[in-house]
């Protein structure tokens, strides 16, 4: 549950924070993800940008809800962070010339791998764990 709270909290706040400021971050928002997900183009940055804070809400709302299981809020963490682990791998500039550290620019998004990194380990920790000794922890 910790780790649920942490993520959730984290992922939560983006959200809400969007949400706030759609107006002035709409533009650059959807700019940065067009550059990596051309398909994104076509649609209305401000509309982007409000769907992508209303995901970050429902996640982060989810994974701070007990009742969701972790397997469920896992799996939507790691399929929503993939998403911006791929930002950080298509963006140019992100990287250092021929390896995947990050330059300074790409900082803010290189440490969205923790975020899949979560994800995994709640959807693992399920899957691995028998319902019985849950609460023993596995081993």
């Amino acid at each position: 549950m910790p780790v649920r709270l942490a993520v959730g909290a984290f992922v939560l706040n983006s959200g809400l924070t969007k949400l706030q400021a759609l107006d002035e971050s709409a533009e650059q928002t959807h700019g940065l993800a067009k550059t990596a997900y051309p398909f994104l183009g076509s649609q209305d940055p401000r509309t982007f940008t409000r769907t992508l804070a209303r995901s970050e809400v429902a996640l982060g709302g989810a994974l701070v809800a007990p009742f969701v299981p972790s397997l469920v809020a896992g799996a939507a963490l790691t399929a929503f962070s993939a998403g911006l682990a791929g930002l950080y791998l298509r963006v140019p500039g992100m990287r250092q010339e021929g390896g995947i550290r990050p330059t300074q620019q790409g900082v803010p998004l290189a440490k969205d791998f923790w975020l899949v990194g979560a994800g995994l380990s709640l959807v693992l920790d399920e899957l691995t764990c028998p319902r019985g000794r849950r609460r023993r922890r596995c081993g």
